[in-house]
């Protein structure tokens, strides 16, 4: 499984150390040294079963610096794409990519239910 953190996160913190405790093997990936691309992330949104919009960082300082909440209705799904793959910071974490699920942000009882 791929986990994809910033590790100044605080839910990413406590992400990892619910995957450690729960002894879920995972590679780690750092999303702001190594963000993820237009071919991953257009994977996993499609293996997610999500909304885009899920994938954008909402609380996040860029997304008000940019306007987002404003531009993104208006932009086409491939700029979105674009956009997300500029930057990590842009990106909503942490993400956990398993063979056939995507989980994105922690939500303790929903992660529980997917990796059992």
């Amino acid at each position: 499984m791929l986990f994809v953190e910033y590790p100044k996160c605080s839910t990413c913190q406590k992400a990892k150390k619910w995957l450690e405790t729960n002894g879920v093997a995972f590679e780690d990936r750092h999303i702001k040294e190594n963000n993820p691309t237009i071919e991953e992330l257009k994977a996993w949104h499609e293996k997610s079963g999500l909304p885009l919009k899920r994938f954008f960082n909402t609380s996040g300082m860029l997304y008000r610096e940019l306007q987002l909440k404003d531009k993104l209705p208006t932009m086409s799904e491939e700029e979105q794409f674009e956009l997300l793959a500029s930057d990590g910071m842009i990106v909503k974490r942490p993400i956990l990519v398993g063979d056939d699920f995507v989980l994105i942000g922690f939500k303790e009882a929903e992660w529980k239910e997917t990796l059992g």
